[in-house]
């Protein structure tokens, strides 16, 4: 039997991961977020010092890699061990992680432990490329997206509630500027997914995209 998987993809900041784990806790199913492991990766590539233009390098620290998440109201996540999940959300974290995705070695060495998350009873996996190249024969695919100005918005305050200093001006032009890399790289670049439901949440409130997304797959 096929194990289900739902591919939830869009651009930083859309509320990909509040959804996706949400939907994952509803239907009980295994939850993946790449985002998480590209990040999880910057964070050791930036321990470990390693030059951000250093391929070789980068994809030997994936390769070395272990990593152990798991879905709830908060996504934890241990690196070597180690909690690493506050260090997830910091700018030089997400920065350095979109400009390691752009590298395709290190996305092939991360490509099948991304696939070994489809288990039964089905898989949630959120991220920028789930429904067009690492599960493209998902049978329910979501690209979640809003305007760059609301998405900023969001991580500015995210960043406010947790006592972090902020700027929305650079969070706003840091957000276009990933998006314009994630868009033009060569390997994976953003894009919609065939078959794929378009959401523009800028309007939208949680309980709102949760409810169209659940609707999709029943």
């Amino acid at each position: 039997m096929t194990i289900p998987v739902l591919t939830i993809d869009g651009p930083s900041g859309a509320g990909k991961g509040s959804v996706s784990r949400a939907i994952a806790q509803q239907l009980d199913w295994h939850y993946l977020d790449s985002g998480s492991i590209y990040r999880s990766l910057a964070i050791a590539v930036l321990q470990q010092g390693i030059d951000l233009q250093n391929v070789p390098a980068i994809a030997a620290a994936a390769v070395a890699m272990t990593l152990k998440f798991e879905c709830a109201a908060i996504l934890s996540v241990r690196l070597a061990g180690v909690d690493i999940t506050a260090q997830l959300s910091a700018e030089e974290t997400g920065l350095a992680a979109s400009i390691i995705a752009a590298y395709s070695d290190v996305r092939a060495v991360l490509l099948q432990k991304q696939r070994d998350f489809q288990q039964a009873p089905g898989l949630v996996a959120d991220g920028r490329d789930m429904g067009t190249v690492v599960f493209p024969e998902a049978p329910y695919k979501i690209y979640l997206t809003a305007s760059a100005e609301m998405r900023a918005l969001r991580r500015y305050k995210q960043l406010k509630e947790k006592g972090i200093d902020a700027n929305l001006t650079q969070i706003t032009i840091d957000i276009e500027e990933r998006d314009r890399r994630d868009r033009e790289r060569a390997t994976a670049p953003l894009m919609i997914a065939e078959g794929a439901l378009y959401i523009d949440s800028s309007t939208m409130t949680l309980d709102q995209v949760i409810a169209e997304v659940t609707n999709l797959i029943r």
